[in-house]
């Protein structure tokens, strides 16, 4: 018989600072989204060469992706409440910066700060949480909050980048963040409780260089490959990586105080939950690609029209993420993942039945299940991870949760991406129809943007059969991507039920270790 003394509840203050951590999060899901909206207005304006604005898009998420495990353990150390506030004046200046920026050069230069700064803010709020709501019933409300934080920032994104670019100039969409942030050094010192680990010692600068190295290269590699396929120039960056993670956690098992805690991963609840994570990352990021595309190049709706169409999607995940931790008290997580998974899988097999003519409900039915399904995944694999670590390493545990889900999102358009773009230009060369020009047609079987700007250079007949059939190709495309991320839910599914079925419901507390039943140890739970 183990029991533990009721956890303190959260009070008005902890609720309030609660609302403060949500602004971060919603900001840096913006400022993935928003941007995309405003390439043709900044490249009017700046004139980049096409390698700059490569790194005017992508350098925002690759700086992120490669700092989280850093900004989570150096929050660990130098307190969490000042890393959130560090990260948010960076923003705000980074974010006036990009807004007011000269030339391409100038922007890439803001664009890497707000990826720095961005790096800050997901690790620094989500360890906070864990300080602030002691009760699990509350960390799991608190933690679904933000969760749907996250969603809410990529359903505004969009429809506020179209109307600001309607009414302004392409710096606008970046100014939006400003006023938030100087909200949130205002209220943050006087909400928010500071937390650091007592007995930290001074960071490895070696192992932080090591660690950003090893993320940085494996993700650039996966966007390359995904974006122009696999070869040795982009596979490269991926072996470079992998090297240098290894040399980094050979390098963390000789430091008296690593950057990561290695011994984390000795919890096969906290592992397990990681991977349940990724992999569910992994399974949603490849078709929503794919469905951008198809909203815009098969049934012709324009960018600001396919955002709005992705309203649902987010929508999904906000609702879900709000329900999962109050069904999560009477519920084991491990059933509720389960059940969330096997509705994603119907969400994906909804989608694996669009067509070229009537896909528009078909897709937007299947984006609003699957994001249902998978919230609870989301929001019980972030609170078991956050929960199982000890609270010193909080902000650590954080930073390695996102930087999982970043890499199961770059996996996910690489891997699910060649498999619908190999689908894509398998039919294409099966199917081209005669008379097309050679260089047309190679460029046609490469992408469907390219097959339409093909087409439109053809006579009206044959330009027609050609977008014909590159919209049939590329819509079976998504259908093998969406089979394919029903099989992998479907195999989460099986490892969550399997791995993570004496994980209690949040009615349990707390103890040193992780999560025990008032009642029971949680080893001996049915």
């Amino acid at each position: 018989m183990t029991a533990y003394a009721t956890p303190p509840r959260a009070g008005k203050r902890e609720w309030i600072g609660l609302a403060v951590i949500a602004l971060p999060c919603l900001l840096y899901s913006m400022d993935l989204t928003v941007l995309n909206l405003a390439v043709p207005s900044l490249s009017k304006d700046l004139k980049p060469s096409s390698t700059q604005l490569l790194w005017i898009i992508d350098i925002y998420g690759f700086l992120v992706a490669g700092s989280l495990i850093t900004m989570g353990t150096l929050g660990d150390r130098i307190g969490r409440r000042r890393m959130l506030l560090i990260g948010a004046a960076a923003f705000g200046l980074a974010s006036v910066f990009a807004a007011f920026s000269t030339s391409a050069e100038m922007l890439i230069i803001a664009r890497a700060v707000l990826g720095l700064a961005g790096a800050t803010l997901a690790p620094s709020t989500m360890s906070l949480i864990r300080n602030m709501f002691l009760d699990p019933k509350e960390r799991a409300f608190a933690i679904g909050v933000w969760i749907s934080s996250f969603s809410a920032g990529a359903a505004i994104g969009p429809p506020l980048g179209g109307f600001l670019l309607q009414y302004y100039w392409w710096g606008s969409v970046f100014l939006v963040s400003v006023p938030m942030m100087v909200l949130i050094l205002l209220l943050g010192p006087a909400l928010l409780p500071e937390f650091k680990d007592p007995k930290a010692g001074k960071p490895d600068i070696f192992s932080a260089v090591l660690s950003v190295v090893s993320v940085l290269g494996v993700i650039y590699g996966l966007k390359q490959i995904a974006v122009h396929g696999t070869d040795w120039l982009h596979v490269l960056p991926i072996v470079t990586g992998v090297i240098v993670g290894a040399l980094f956690l050979h390098r963390q098992t000789k430091l008296a105080d690593p950057l990561i805690d290695l011994r984390l991963f000795r919890s096969s609840v906290f592992t397990v939950s990681l991977a349940t994570y990724l992999l569910a990352t992994f399974a949603v990021f490849g078709p929503y690609v794919f469905i951008a595309q198809y909203l815009q190049l098969v049934l012709g709706l324009s960018p600001m029209e396919a955002g709005l169409w992705t309203i649902p999607f987010a929508a999904g995940f906000i609702i879900g993420s709000m329900l999962s931790p109050v069904m999560a008290r009477s519920i084991r997580p491990a059933r509720l993942m389960v059940g969330g998974l096997v509705v994603a899988a119907f969400g994906f097999l909804i989608l694996s039945q669009a067509e070229i003519t009537s896909g528009l409900v078909v897709v937007v039915t299947s984006m609003t299940v699957f994001s249902l399904g998978l919230s609870p995944v989301f929001t019980l694999a972030n609170d078991i991870i956050i929960g199982s670590a000890p609270p010193e390493r909080a902000g650590a545990a954080s930073g390695i949760s996102e930087t999982c889900s970043e890499l199961g999102g770059a996996l996910g358009i690489a891997i699910l991406g060649s498999i619908g773009t190999a689908m894509y230009r398998g039919t294409m060369q099966d199917s081209l129809p005669v008379g097309v020009p050679h260089d047309m047609a190679e460029t046609a079987r490469d992408t469907l943007g390219g097959a339409i700007a093909a087409a439109a250079q053809l006579p009206d007949q044959l330009g027609t059969a050609l977008l014909s059939v590159a919209r049939e190709a590329f819509t079976a495309g998504l259908q093998v991507t969406a089979i394919t991320s029903a099989v992998v839910v479907l195999g989460i599914a099986l490892l969550a039920i399997s791995l993570l079925r004496h994980v209690p419901p949040s009615t349990a507390q707390e103890g040193e270790n992780g999560i025990v039943l008032t009642t029971a140890p949680a080893e001996e739970a049915p």
